[in-house]
């Protein structure tokens, strides 16, 4: 076995993902969609056209990394900050070196790892320094920016998408773990390629956890002379998680899911329940379920129970807050509710309808009366014509054709009814009947 040097032995002291850090693109392992040969993100980096961007992703797809090989190509300096620990002061402070750099003609490259924990006051100081060219910001963030991103520091950035890293991405990434020097190859392990696959599946995408588990694993397998042994006894003790076949990307992810949705949609809590545990147990993430929900609410009951979408909303809100094991009984409050909720799926067969139209037909002119008029040439074209302000009118409508002329009459939401769309369907008759003779009941509108 080679003899390691006291250098050696230090390197390997420090965890594994951090030993195995890449530094270039070349040993980058996943995103080949905006790395890959010819990809736009590999040729603003490889021609050293850095602008002011916005990494999202979920942990471990190499966020951090990346901008860190970016910054030993570029000829910017580079500046590493935290959201966690820096504040306003120490913004301000580099801004300013930034700013006098400008003036010199050097580039000041600052990447913030967790920008979303920034608050407005603080993104802001950024603003004015990005506008001027005075640094080129890399914001790293796993939430939305969207949402977490001040929407004026947002558009002069541009965002790219990290995605989980593949089962197989992982597996290439855990071999070369046990083969590189840096890595764990002066241990010699011996670990069985179905445990490399069930390591990978567990990881989820993320391969800090995926470095992380067989860390220890390998830490806790048996030591002869020779090599060193990991078995699926001592992974499963390391994860402490006996469904490790539980892929959150394969096909048990979408039967487990798919379940869970039609166990709802059945009206069985008790088997929605089953299936909810089934997956937070084996480690799903609990805003994906969240999202399923909140989806369910409106394709299978909508206008029935307008207030299941309002539930599924405010439940992901408490799963960002708490989090896991907290969320579990709030999870369950919501595929409870949503249940036993009245059914209704005609808001999802009235886009479904009028999506097809819509692919088929997608030149088809807006009608005249409802065309917007904001100049005068528009007007002498008639645009706007004939336009009545529904709330002119004693009834609150006007008998207008909204539709193009080769789908007038056409209808595509057919209420349900079931719960409170009763009360839209008995609506809509009378509004129908207004379009057709002109008239409304007394106490209709």
């Amino acid at each position: 076995m080679e003899q390691l040097s006291m250098f050696d032995y230090k390197e390997t002291m420090s965890p594994l993902a951090s030993r195995l850090r890449p530094e270039s693109l070349e040993t980058f392992v996943g995103q080949k969609h905006l790395l890959g040969k010819g990809k736009l993100l590999r040729q603003l980096i490889d021609q050293d056209q850095i602008p002011s961007m916005i990494f999202w992703g979920p942990p471990g797809v190499g966020k951090t990394t990346l901008a860190s090989i970016i910054a030993k190509r570029t000829n910017a300096d580079f500046v590493n900050f935290s959201a966690v620990t820096s504040g306003i002061k120490e913004i301000k402070e580099v801004m300013a070196r930034a700013e006098l750099s400008r003036r010199s003609g050097l580039r000041t490259l600052v990447f913030v790892d967790e920008i979303h924990r920034f608050n407005k006051a603080q993104q802001d100081a950024f603003l004015p320094y990005v506008e001027k060219g005075s640094i080129i910001l890399i914001g790293a963030t796993t939430e939305n920016p969207s949402f977490e991103i001040n929407a004026a520091l947002l558009s002069r950035c541009r965002v790219f998408v990290l995605q989980p890293l593949s089962t197989d991405d992982l597996t290439e990434l855990l071999h070369h773990a046990l083969k590189s020097s840096r890595g764990l190859g002066y241990l010699n392990v011996e670990i069985g390629e179905e445990l490399i696959a069930a390591i990978a599946a567990f990881a989820n995408g993320d391969a800090r956890t995926a470095l992380n588990v067989l860390e220890m694993a390998v830490t806790n397998g048996t030591i002869t002379p020779e090599k060193t042994i990991v078995t699926r006894d001592i992974l499963e003790q390391c994860i402490s998680k006996k469904s490790l076949l539980y892929d959150k990307n394969g096909e048990e992810h979408y039967n487990l899911i798919s379940a869970l949705h039609k166990s709802m949609r059945n009206s069985d809590p008790d088997a929605a329940v089953y299936w909810l545990a089934r997956m937070l147990e084996a480690g799903e993430d609990p805003l994906y379920i969240a999202r399923r929900l909140i989806r369910f609410a409106t394709e299978d009951i909508g206008l029935a129970d307008n207030n299941a979408l309002t539930l599924a909303v405010s439940v992901y809100q408490a799963c960002h807050f708490l989090g896991m094991p907290e969320c579990n009984i709030h999870l369950t409050h919501a595929v409870v509710y949503l249940s036993l909720a009245p059914r209704s799926n005609s808001v999802y067969m009235a886009y479904e309808h009028a999506k097809k139209d819509a692919l088929n037909m997608l030149s088809e002119p807006v009608p005249l009366v409802i065309r917007n008029a904001p100049t005068g040439l528009m007007k002498e074209l008639d645009y706007g014509k004939g336009y009545v302000y529904a709330h002119d009118t004693k009834e609150k409508l006007a008998r207008m054709e909204c539709l193009p002329e080769s789908l007038k009459g056409t209808r595509y939401y057919i209420p349900g009814e079931a719960g409170e769309e009763k009360k839209q369907a008995e609506r809509l008759k009378e509004v129908q009947r207004f379009w057709e003779e002109g008239e409304l009941p007394v106490d209709a509108g």
